[in-house]
């Protein structure tokens, strides 16, 4: 800890992702702030860096994780990078907040997995924030009630108004049908077993050569279907909707707006235009929840197991978009360090 008592934060990226999470460690929570950012455009770190007092800018992950000033890390690179950035911070022996996806295929997430199971103790938390979302909140406390029964089916609806230009028909289930992946299992308490892609004709608006929209079924252990349409460029908005139906009724997210207007004959209200909007509670809350569970010396939230179960379902994912059919969900047997 630092001599202030809160934690030192060190952001790996400083993309748009990890700028925000800049301001919200610098602006937002308690109990931790900023004090050392890596990006490997070196005169954009600075620039992040100089916004924050006592943050200091590294040209590499090693020489910022060796600091010491700095007690934590939190993960906002590209996917791909995620891997080698998880090993070091392991190697520390440093708690970890890292974006999803935990790393883009199962295989790299097999081993981030078996090398904090060799450390001993659980150290990462995988950044899927719908779990600090107030709507999926209450929906997954209604479930654990059990008073609709038992769940059933889960449709999902994931919506965004443009993709960007990098944007590949695989990333529309590797990045984005991810987080419905961790959402079904965490809302279902259910391990998926297989999925099938369907692949409607695309959209107009979709640019040349993306499959969009696509239309995924997952299939789970207890027999429950969830079911996504990722459609990333409706163009008018972001939404992310979902309800589930049980054997004694049904509950529904996603279609409340902050504000309602009546005027000239019409009615209506506004819609997010990108995840930052629509998730900003839910980061300000993951991120002020892997603070407190770090000051306390505990690891909180969803799991190393988690992100490599996602990937794995994410994998087959892509496997049934480029050649069709069902294909099942390969799991290694779950360490008991996860429960």
């Amino acid at each position: 800890m630092t001599e202030r008592g809160s934690l030192g934060v060190a952001v790996i990226g400083t993309g748009k992702m990890g700028a925000d999470h800049v301001r919200r460690v610098h602006e937002v929570i308690s109990g931790a702030r900023v004090s050392a950012v890596v990006d490997l455009d070196a005169d954009r770190a600075k620039q992040i860096a100089a916004r924050v007092d006592g943050c200091t800018a590294h040209p590499d992950m090693a020489s910022a994780m060796a600091a010491s000033d700095v007690d934590a890390v939190l993960i906002a690179s590209s996917g791909p990078a995620h891997e080698s950035a998880l090993l070091l911070a392991l190697e520390h022996d440093l708690p970890v907040l890292c974006e999803k996806p935990l790393t883009p295929d199962a295989a790299s997430a097999l081993r981030v997995l078996q090398a904090e199971q060799a450390l001993g103790h659980r150290r990462v938390q995988v950044g899927f924030m719908r779990r600090f979302d107030a709507e999926y909140v209450k929906l997954k406390s209604c479930l654990d009630t059990g008073q609709l029964g038992r769940p059933l089916m889960l449709h999902n609806r994931h919506r965004n108004a443009a993709s960007p230009p990098f944007f590949t028909s695989s990333m529309l289930i590797s990045d984005s049908v991810a987080h419905e992946t961790d959402v079904t299992r965490w809302l279902l308490g259910q391990e998926i077993t297989a999925v099938t892609v369907l692949r409607p004709t695309p959209s107009a608006n979709a640019p040349d050569g993306l499959q969009d929209p696509q239309f995924v079924v997952l299939e789970t252990e207890g027999g429950a279907l969830s079911d996504v349409e990722i459609f990333v460029n409706c163009g008018f908005g972001y939404q992310v909707q979902a309800e589930v139906v049980c054997e004694r009724g049904t509950a529904r997210i996603g279609d409340g707006h902050a504000m309602v207007t009546a005027m000239a004959g019409r009615w209506g209200g506004t819609i997010a235009q990108d995840f930052v909007e629509r998730f900003a509670d839910a980061y300000d809350r993951e991120v002020q929840a892997w603070v407190d569970a770090t000051r306390r010396g505990e690891v909180t939230g969803p799991s190393v197991w988690d992100g490599y179960a996602a990937a794995a379902v994410c994998e087959a994912g892509v496997r049934s978009l480029n050649d069709g059919g069902r294909v099942p969900v390969e799991l290694v047997e779950r360490p008991a360090l996860y429960g």
